[in-house]
């Protein structure tokens, strides 16, 4: 059998086809291209050898010699007598101690007396284990800041928000007070919050007890939606285990 597909027969196919041919645009050259290639003739065969063609050689006297390639110095002139200036001109004198100041200038202050009353003192440094060397009173070695005025002292802020904490708990004392006094809550009792944890932990145990159950592999939508709501309902009494833990005292309103 003939493996050959055909082409389905249509009356357009035996109609004449007429070739349909694109023009393409004309290929760019550069007007700089006769330059080119002449620059390029010109200089094409004067290199073909190892350097260039026509090279003086040196003469069999003039070989290499050791320390050839070395830049030379050169050699120390002496300067001849007619460029040597001498200094006829010195320097004034050092002034006696029994010289007046020029322009009546004189000054009390005796240096010699003030440098040996208060002479200057190095900074004590400190030098660490590596090696680094700071200034002694920044190195926190000197207790500078017991000296202050306020040392020991209460900081302003935390006295402020002290302040603020005993007004919070004022308010809050103050509102549970008027609550009781309308009677719309109650203090629940020790007892009865024990109780209420030991029924929390037994309910968490169950469910824990049946989460232990459920199969590795939750390959269904009912298998998932079991789980989740199994993790939501121990995290919410994980929640309030917590709670009636951590607070001893709790209010319920009365119904």
């Amino acid at each position: 059998m003939s493996e050959v597909v055909y082409p389905p027969e249509s009356i357009y196919n035996s109609l004449p086809k007429t070739e349909v041919r694109t023009q393409k645009p004309q290929r760019y050259m550069s007007k700089f291209r006769p330059t080119v290639i002449l620059e390029e003739k010109a200089n094409k065969d004067t290199m073909r050898t190892m350097g260039p063609a026509k090279v003086e050689v040196a003469s069999p006297d003039q070989y290499t010699k050791k320390h050839f390639k070395e830049p030379k110095l050169a050699k120390k002139t002496h300067p001849s007598k007619e460029f040597c200036h001498s200094c006829t001109v010195k320097k004034p004198p050092v002034p006696a101690r029994t010289d007046n100041p020029p322009m009546g200038i004189h000054t009390k202050r005796d240096f010699i007396k003030t440098t040996t009353l208060v002479p200057m003192k190095p900074q004590p440094t400190c030098v660490d284990s590596k090696g680094h060397k700071q200034l002694l009173e920044n190195s926190g070695l000197v207790p500078k800041y017991l000296k202050k005025k306020d040392y020991g002292e209460v900081p302003e802020y935390l006295i402020q928000r002290n302040e603020e904490k005993q007004r919070a708990q004022e308010d809050y004392e103050n509102f549970v007070k008027e609550q009781k006094e309308q009677g719309a809550i109650k203090l629940m009792s020790d007892m009865e919050r024990q109780a209420l944890l030991e029924d929390l932990k037994k309910n968490w145990d169950k469910l824990h007890h049946e989460y232990q159950g459920l199969s590795l592999v939750t390959d269904t939508l009912s298998k998932k939606a079991h789980k989740e709501q199994l993790e939501a309902a121990m995290k919410q009494l994980e929640d309030d285990i917590d709670l009636f833990q951590k607070f001893k005292t709790i209010y319920i309103p009365n119904h």
